[in-house]
């Protein structure tokens, strides 16, 4: 996906409200359905609360919620968002991932890490949405559920290679009722 087509996703109209922090966060209507006749139903996309920051050679993400768990799942869709449209993506199934660390620095590349791994192992799975089931602060675990499918060059435009999450400038800050991470992947 080239620059200029993220700064037009990022000038969505629809998506202008993404970071005014007015919106409820209501997982219960994201979650996948199909009907009867075995007709697939789109999965509404959440808000987009993140952007991509210039960093020399590499990007930056930016991703906010009103809680750490939904900048955590913001932080995921925009890895994945800079890996493809993912409009175009279909909820035809789900990857299940669990990470782990030692604080909540460690647990966000691990949680990163784990949706690259199942975007670079074969079949590569790619996520429309992230949604985490579990958020265990006391021990840094976290459960999480990407829906998605199998990446498709001819169906989903190809974005830019992630090759690997990293530690430097990683930031997670936590006020009462909003909160937000950076993250620099490695293209």
């Amino acid at each position: 996906m080239s620059d200029e087509q993220k700064s037009e996703i990022n000038q969505d109209p629809e998506m202008s409200d993404a970071g005014d922090g007015d919106g409820d966060y209501d997982t219960s209507s994201q979650t996948p359905t199909s009907s009867t006749s075995g007709e697939l139903q789109i999965q509404e996309l959440p808000a987009k609360k993140y952007e991509y920051l210039d960093h020399t050679a590499d990007v930056q993400l930016h991703a906010w919620g009103d809680n750490l768990t939904e900048a955590f799942e913001q932080c995921a869709m925009a890895m994945f968002g800079y890996m493809t449209d993912i409009e175009t993506v279909d909820n035809l199934g789900s990857e299940q991932i669990q990470a782990q660390g030692h604080d909540l620095l460690s647990l966000l590349y691990g949680f990163l890490d784990e949706f690259l791994f199942i975007f670079s192992a074969d079949p590569f799975f790619i996520a429309r949405k992230v949604t985490i089931n579990s958020f265990d602060r006391e021990n840094f675990k976290i459960v999480a559920t990407g829906f998605g499918e199998t990446f498709d060059l001819n169906k989903h435009p190809q974005g830019t290679e992630v090759k690997a999450i990293t530690y430097s400038n990683m930031q997670v800050h936590e006020n009462e009722g909003y909160a937000e991470v950076f993250v620099i992947i490695d293209i």
